[in-house]
């Protein structure tokens, strides 16, 4: 079932998407209300509600070879950085390109929803904790981030993190596809099964030091392929089984 958060004439809700149609829900977790409408008459919004965004870094050996590593000393454990909620944005919104980079980066990923309190859990049991998949982008902003201290600016300024379009709740994440296509062309083609840190396993190692609450998001790595933004760029990030998720490039006001 394909969950979406969406801006209607009453304001913003959740709903579950359904041959065209909006089935309005009481909440993130909720049941629907019997309030039906259209797609075309509602805009989609990304579809968390995150008080805390997590990824992990260099989770495709492709990708960590791309960047400088080796495929011979992968990491051992999954390299975790946050984004800050500002970055957060939806669907369609523009991608800010801030006149303080000269090197802003895409990177297309699966991306994952909480759907309860997240705490100290196994392996065994982090599907539990899955409201659903989403694609996201990790918008880098490459030069700020080799030189900066810490990654603080080049991974979390305002809207660093399209996600959408929504939610799919029906999922085996194990085995999918997930390309990035700039104005058309395929930059990213990677497969979730090349993940180095399986979701279990991020989750799991996640949950030991960080409590997740219902709505957090967790991306999962870029698989290799990431490179240059430009004004006017249209970008489009796939994972099989969800969407599309599409944004434009331009520049900070």
């Amino acid at each position: 079932m394909q969950r979406i958060r969406y801006q209607s004439y009453d304001g913003i809700s959740w709903g579950e998407l359904e041959g065209g149609n909006v089935h309005q829900l009481s909440s993130m977790m909720g049941s629907r209300t019997g309030l039906v409408t259209t797609l075309s008459d509602v805009t989609l919004l990304a579809p968390c509600e995150p008080k805390t965004i997590i990824c992990v870094g260099k989770n495709y050996a492709d990708h960590v070879a791309e960047m400088g590593g080796s495929k011979d000393n992968l990491p051992t454990e999954p390299g975790l950085f946050l984004k800050s909620i500002q970055a957060l944005s939806n669907p369609g919104d523009p991608i800010p390109y801030p006149s303080w980079t000269q090197n802003l980066h895409y990177e297309g990923e699966l991306a994952i929803v909480i759907s309860r309190k997240m705490k100290n859990i196994a392996e065994e049991d982090a599907f539990d904790y899955i409201l659903g998949y989403t694609c996201a982008c990790d918008v880098t902003a490459r030069d700020r981030q080799k030189a900066d201290l810490q990654w603080t600016r080049g991974k979390s300024a305002d809207k660093f993190c399209p996600v959408g379009p929504w939610l799919e709740t029906d999922l085996d994440p194990s085995n999918l596809q997930v390309q990035t296509r700039v104005n058309g062309e395929l930059k990213q083609n990677g497969n979730t099964r090349d993940l180095i840190f399986t979701i279990p396993t991020i989750l799991s190692y996640i949950s030991k030091f960080l409590t997740l609450e219902p709505g957090d998001l967790v991306l999962t790595g870029t698989p290799e392929g990431v490179g240059p933004l430009q004004v006017g760029d249209t970008l489009e990030i796939t994972v099989e089984g969800i969407g599309s998720l599409t944004n434009t490039v331009e520049a900070a006001t």
